[in-house]
């Protein structure tokens, strides 16, 4: 994101992704003080925090003062983007207290009230600047080097700057960007009208299970009976969910249709040739990336064919179906970690990355950068938030004592040095990162996690059953992951033919493809009907075009990861620049200098070749059990 022309719009998206918790356990009270986050580190009181939103708002209005003016000199260009770059990085600090604080009560209105107070006045914020793209687009572009040559201090926004000229086409007048800009605020309906049908107002099915027992078929069950080990239960908890989505088809297929349009309406009117160009272009992705990554995968299908192959054969089944999917293929393996030894195990495993790195995390352990526990009401799920400049960045767990809760840690954690690291190594103007890189460094500690765990555990049914979550982290990373993104590319080509999008047309695209990627018609695994509904469950695809994101970060991570637990000292070095670059250059560019080039085959090879060298270790145990 482009810093100094943009405000909160990213950071109000990212904390509106996490859907609420829908299970408590204790009060907020009972949790000990230093296993909840600080959020007094980036203000002392609510009373602080008013203060400094009054001021930033008063200091605000000084930008309209430059609107007429911005190709006048450089140093007038200079003052205007320090200026609202202070603005956005202090809009940012007051926005992050609220949200933290809402987020572990989410039924406290005046949290609620507060965080929705500070977005609104970004947001008609963001109106009155709609002069500045316009304006920065009338500059010449000569006039604009010049401007960079002459004043030192806007060599920190040159690449910002110029890029005003390879989005000049996408760039409207200042009426338009007026009316744009004003058209944002109903963008979200769809979104916000689906999670409240999805998440608060459905009314869920009863079931009775093989035992007798009758439960409601909602979110929370149907999360614990997939995993169930008997197969009887799952069929009947699948069935009775989607069975149940089914009911709502059309519903869920005009609020996805609603916001597929507003994507199309977005693209045209900014002169995109399309909506999948419209998304990427901004942090300068080529579209070949996204078309690849379908291709790569789709060519790839028979490795995770195999994948489900070795999962049927190790539960047993005769014919494994897609209900069988999320349930354990090693059954009585239960690895239970309390929160100090999860710590402990991310240390140990994030030690190739050196001292810095692993100081760092101790620091964030200690110093209430993490609040770790469920309580009652607090926001389910997990994030870290780096966007606190000045401050440090945050991360919100609810960690139940499983290896996925030590897991999921230790990929909040990579967020979280990737934040804190371009923090403290570039300018704010460039400290943010693009979407596309963040979940490299996520992805990256999982894989040296899982590298370190793979060599300390011994026992086989042990070692199956982490090299088993090893495979699961390739099937829905990169695998379903980009099931989506065809499934999100294949319907915004069908909006933009003229086909109408309802919810029936959705649920057979939807089918067709996973079928595909399953493998149905071989057998392989058993797509049901009813799996159609699919699309309606998952909120991601009304984020544009943002799924595929898991996809390459993960291919790209392991691929760097690779290198670094060979012991690749050069390879190290890299890494840590690029946690450390933040948008100092495009985030392709980022990537080839750490050692990765995505306009290639190669990262996905070798992601491949490596999946496949897990399967042939598993293969290798069950052969010596028999």
């Amino acid at each position: 994101m482009n810093k100094p022309f943009h405000f909160l719009f990213g950071i109000a998206m990212l904390l509106c992704l996490i859907t609420p918790s829908l299970k408590a356990q204790k009060e907020r009270s009972e949790i000990a003080e230093k296993d909840t986050w600080n959020v007094y580190d980036l203000y002392e009181s609510n009373e602080a925090w008013s203060a400094a939103k009054d001021k930033l708002i008063e200091k605000a209005a000084a930008l309209e003062n430059y609107k007429g003016k911005l190709g006048s000199s450089a140093k007038t260009l200079l003052e205007f983007l320090t200026l609202s770059g202070d603005i956005n990085k202090e809009g940012s600090r007051l926005y992050i207290y609220t949200s933290l604080k809402s987020d572990v009560d989410l039924r406290n209105q005046e949290n609620q009230s507060l965080k929705k107070e500070i977005r609104q006045a970004f947001i008609t914020l963001g109106q009155k600047m709609a002069f500045v793209s316009p304006e920065l687009a009338a500059i010449p572009e000569e006039t604009m080097k010049k401007f960079i040559n002459e004043e030192e201090g806007l060599k920190i926004y040159e690449l910002q700057l110029m890029d005003t000229y390879r989005m000049k086409k996408h760039t409207l007048s200042e009426p338009e960007e007026l009316l744009m800009a004003k058209a944002s605020m109903t963008s979200g309906t769809a979104s916000s009208v689906y999670g409240v049908l999805s998440d608060a107002e459905m009314i869920w099915p009863k079931a009775t299970l093989s035992d007798g027992t009758e439960i409601e078929v909602n979110k929370i069950n149907y999360s614990k009976y997939r995993v169930s080990p008997n197969v009887k239960d799952r069929e009947i908890v699948f069935d009775a969910f989607w069975n149940h989505y089914k009911k709502f088809e059309g519903t869920f297929g005009e609020l996805l249709s609603g916001q597929v349009k507003n994507h199309i309406f977005r693209a045209e009117a900014r002169h995109y040739e399309s909506t999948l160009e419209a998304a990427l272009k901004g942090n300068n992705i080529p579209v070949e990336v996204y078309h690849s990554l379908v291709e790569n995968v789709n060519k790839n299908l028979p490795t995770f064919h195999r994948y489900l192959a070795l999962k049927k054969r190790m539960m047993g089944l005769d014919t494994l179906k897609y209900s069988d999917l999320y349930a354990p293929a090693v059954k009585g393996v239960e690895l239970k970690y309390t929160y100090e030894e999860g710590q402990k195990l991310i240390l140990d495993a994030l030690k190739p990355l050196g001292k810095e790195y692993t100081s760092t995390v101790e620091k964030a352990f200690s110093n209430r950068w993490i609040d770790v526990y469920p309580t009652k009401g607090k926001r389910s799920g997990a994030y870290s938030n780096g966007s606190a400049y000045d401050v440090h960045p945050y991360i919100l767990l609810n960690y139940n004592g499983d290896y996925d809760a030590v897991t999921t840690t230790a990929h909040e954690l990579g967020h979280t040095m990737h934040s804190y690291f371009s923090n403290t190594r570039q300018p704010y103007a460039t400290a943010d990162y693009p979407i596309f890189l963040a979940e490299v460094a996520s992805t990256f500690n999982e894989a040296l996690l899982a590298d370190y765990m793979e060599k300390k555990l011994k026992d086989d049914d042990v070692r199956l059953s982490l090299l088993m979550t090893m495979l699961d982290g390739f099937k829905g990373t990169l695998f379903r992951q980009t099931q989506f993104a065809e499934f999100e590319l294949r319907m915004h080509e069908a909006a933009e033919a003229g086909q109408p999008l309802t919810g029936q047309a959705l649920s057979k695209l939807y089918y067709d493809i996973t079928s595909k990627y399953y493998g149905n018609d071989e057998g392989v695994c058993v797509v049901p009907q009813y799996i159609e509904m699919e699309w309606a469950f998952i909120p991601h695809f009304y984020y544009d075009y943002y799924v595929y994101q898991y996809s390459t970060s993960f291919v790209a991570s392991q691929a760097l990861a690779a290198e670094v637990i060979k012991g690749d000292k050069e390879a190290t070095k890299k890494y840590m620049d690029f946690i450390s670059s933040g948008s100092s250059d495009w985030a392709i560019n980022t990537l080839k200098k750490a050692g990765v080039d995505m306009m290639s085959s190669e990262p996905f090879d070798s992601t491949i070749a490596n999946m496949n060298k897990i399967m042939d270790e598993i293969e290798k145990i069950l052969d010596k059990k028999k």
